[in-house]
């Protein structure tokens, strides 16, 4: 199978809303003008309530209610706002999968996000709200695959549930390539920074094709591993022990104490309950 055999399949990919694409084009501007951005997220309904409810939850702490759409814009920053408007316009993308928990994936997604931009916070080689989309995105491979091959993507859960071996192995014998890539090829069809494309195609296994290993994907690959250990609950001694150094430090951050692990275990994602 090809990679543009999915991507062909336009009826089947995710649908993302105008406004997200649009203002991905026109951050690439540093020079871009504020009311540019918020006259775009204004004129989506959806994504409007979405930054409205998000602005007035407890996740923003503010002392009063904001009801009008250019106060909560101008509250959130243009940086906070991309975050938001992407996040909103990736889980509206698609209302049922096949074979797929939505509302689990879209969870799992945001608790990486969340991850990803404390990490990128703790580097001056990574933009902290670049690493968060980047969270968002880095598993909408897997997604298309059950949006336009169920049954396959399916086989391939139940293949890796049952411990035949490893989803990259099981991927690339199964399709000719892993979901990280194809991944990396809808986001390249949407026009997203390139570099954002490489990460999310590199996450899973940062020094096999690149070197020096791009330290976006190495954040997305800290990432993954906190989400990981968060999921299967594991003692912060042992979290702490399985570091992958490597990958810390090609990531440009300095040495992650047991205080740091224990901050990361216990992230609050609440941005994935209002998002959704």
């Amino acid at each position: 199978m090809q990679i543009s055999t999915l991507l062909k399949q336009t009826d089947k990919l995710p649908n993302v809303p105008d406004v997200v694409l649009e203002l991905i084009e026109a951050l690439k501007n540093p020079d871009v003008h504020f009311s540019v951005i918020a006259e775009k997220v204004a004129h989506d309904q959806t994504i409007s309530l979405k930054v409205l409810r998000a602005v007035n939850s407890a996740y923003f702490g503010l002392s009063r209610k904001v009801y009008s759409i250019d106060e909560a814009i101008a509250i959130l920053g243009t940086n906070k706002l991309k975050t938001m408007v992407i996040a909103s316009g990736f889980v509206n993308s698609v209302e049922s999968v096949q074979g797929l928990d939505l509302k689990g994936f879209w969870y799992d997604s945001f608790a990486v996000a969340e991850l990803a931009q404390w990490l990128g916070k703790r580097t001056s080689l990574v933009d902290d709200d670049e690493a968060f989309t980047a969270g968002i995105v880095h598993n909408i491979g897997r997604l298309l695959l059950h949006l336009a091959e169920s049954g396959l993507a399916i086989s391939i859960q139940e293949q890796i549930r049952q411990g035949k071996g490893s989803r990259f192995r099981i991927e690339t014998e199964a399709l000719g390539f892993t979901t990280q890539d194809a991944g990396k090829a809808l986001l390249d069809l949407w026009k997203f920074p390139p570099e954002l494309g490489e990460a999310v195609k590199h996450h899973k296994r940062p020094f096999a094709e690149q070197q020096p290993p791009q330290p976006l994907a190495c954040i997305l690959n800290l990432a993954c591993y906190f989400n990981a250990c968060i999921r299967n609950e594991r003692e912060m001694e042992t979290v702490h022990e399985g570091l992958p150094l490597a990958v810390v430090k090609a990531a440009g951050i300095t040495p992650l104490t047991l205080d740091d692990v224990d901050q990361a275990l216990n992230l609050d994602n609440e941005l994935s309950y209002i998002m959704y």
